[in-house]
């Protein structure tokens, strides 16, 4: 657990650094332009204004691709994190993945059957069903997410033993 919460906090400022970062060259990016509209910028023939706009757009994705790859960790020690809290214990990978789809399948059918009836709730039935909704569709999220992981950790593990299998061979038929 200790290196978890080192990672987070790692990758937690960056993330919010990168972000903020992202939405000042945003700011700048709608501000600025409609400043310099009849500048032209000799040898390309383009405005000013168009060069300011695709400048600000390239360096706010690169904070946002930046952000992205710090999100993609935070977010696997997260799901760790809320995975466990939810009493899904490490066990074998396909074993695991199997529970967290029925997961999915229960959780999907009693949001299904609970919503209607918390929209009958007079003054706040419409609220408390959209929520249930969007709880349901988090927790669904959340276990396809980590059913995908444990799907490509798989698949990454057989493709590594395969490739060591085909390297040993290799070894072997040069060794004879």
């Amino acid at each position: 657990m200790k290196v978890k919460g080192e990672e987070i906090r790692r990758r937690l400022p960056r993330l919010v650094t990168n972000l903020i970062m992202a939405i000042i060259f945003w700011i700048i990016s709608v501000f600025i332009p409609p400043t310099l509209p009849s500048l032209i910028v000799p040898g390309i023939n383009t405005e000013a204004s168009t060069l300011v706009w695709i400048l600000t757009m390239v360096i706010m994705a690169i904070f946002l691709i930046r952000a992205l790859t710090d999100a993609l960790v935070l977010g696997d020690v997260l799901t760790d994190v809320l995975v466990k809290k939810l009493g899904v214990k490490e066990e074998q990978a396909s074993k695991r993945a199997a529970r967290e789809f029925v997961y999915i399948i229960v959780i999907v059918l009693v949001v299904t059957a609970v919503s209607p009836l918390l929209a009958t709730v007079q003054d706040v039935g419409y609220y408390l069903s959209t929520a249930t909704v969007y709880i349901g569709l988090g927790l669904v999220i959340l276990f396809i997410y980590d059913i995908g992981r444990i799907v490509y950790k798989i698949i990454e593990e057989k493709a590594e033993s395969f490739a060591d299998y085909f390297a040993q061979m290799k070894q072997n038929k040069s060794s004879e």
